[in-house]
This record gives C-alpha cells, structure tokens and sequence, in this order.
C-alpha cells in the first residue's frame, strides 16, 4: 500500500507541486529510474536472502526504506527530492518483491491448503491497487494535500513492517 500510495499521483504532483515543465516525461523519467532500482535490487535482494537464511530482517528493511521513500517525496517536494525518493522507492519495493513471498510461504500453516492460502495472498497484494486511489483521493481533497498522501503511505510501510516483527516461526 505504501508503494501504490507514492507512485498513484505522480503525474499530478510533478504538474500540480513541483511545477515540472513536461510531467509525463517527468513521470517517464522517475518510473524508469524506480523500475531500474527495483530489478537490481530484486536480483540482489533474493539471493542474499536465501543465503543468510532469513526473510524477515528484507522484509522490515524494505518496508521501512518504502517509507523513507514516501517521506523524501514529502518534506522535498523539488524534482530532485522526486528523483532520489523514486531511487529509494524502487530499492526497497525491489527487495519487499524479492523477499515478500518466499517469507509467506514459510508461513503457510497446511500444505493441503496452500493453494486457497495463495489465492488470498493475491487478492490481499492486489488490493492497494484498488484501495490506493480512494485514500489519495481522501488526502487530496480533504486532509491536506500530497504531504498528507506520502506521509500516510509512509506510515503505512512503517505499520507493515512493525506487523512482520510479529510474524512467529520464520527469522
């Protein structure tokens, strides 16, 4: 949620704050460095996972650098602060990506019932898609601008990665 939270109005926030001269190659630009950061770190993230035997620590460190991203867009709302929070965006939902999943599935109860706990798995990853638009909307309109909006995803990375924390069973 907090990923979907900061990329949802970027085209709005580089025209609408940051004032940029072309913000759909703005958005062009920091989509592209976000999908750069997010690939390298995915390829580096797994494997170090996998090697230390440990999920968890990605999982928080990824959750926790998503907020900073989102509070980088925040407090420094000038194309560089959008260029550095895209750069930092994409590394820590590159690692979340890399790490997220194989966590999950350490933490399945039944191997007979894996496949419906998947099932809700995607629906529970899809749904900021659908809830992201509507609690940007909410920010926007009525509860003080795009500091409120990546302030909110940056709590909620935060609250992500204080619910793993007790997540029992798997380090």
């Amino acid at each position: 949620m907090g990923n979907q939270l900061t990329i949802v109005y970027l085209l709005f926030f580089l025209r609408d704050i940051i004032k940029h001269g072309d913000p759909a190659f703005g958005v062009l630009m920091l989509t592209g460095i976000y999908a750069v950061m997010v690939m390298i770190t995915a390829v580096i993230a797994g494997p170090w996972s996998d090697r230390v035997g440990k999920r968890k620590p990605f999982v928080i460190g990824s959750s926790a650098t998503i907020a900073m991203a989102a509070l980088i867009m925040a407090f420094f709302p000038v194309w560089p602060g959008a260029l550095a929070g895209a750069a930092v965006l994409g590394i820590g939902f590159g690692a979340y990506l890399a790490v997220d999943f194989a966590l999950l599935t350490q933490v399945l109860p039944k191997a007979a019932d894996r496949g419906k706990d998947l099932g809700v798995i995607n629906i529970a990853s899809s749904l900021p898609q659908v809830i992201a638009p509507l609690l940007a909307f909410l920010a926007l309109k009525f509860f003080g601008g795009y500091g409120t909006l990546f302030t909110t995803a940056a709590v909620i990375g935060l609250l992500g990665a204080v619910f793993v924390v007790k997540i029992k069973g798997v380090d």
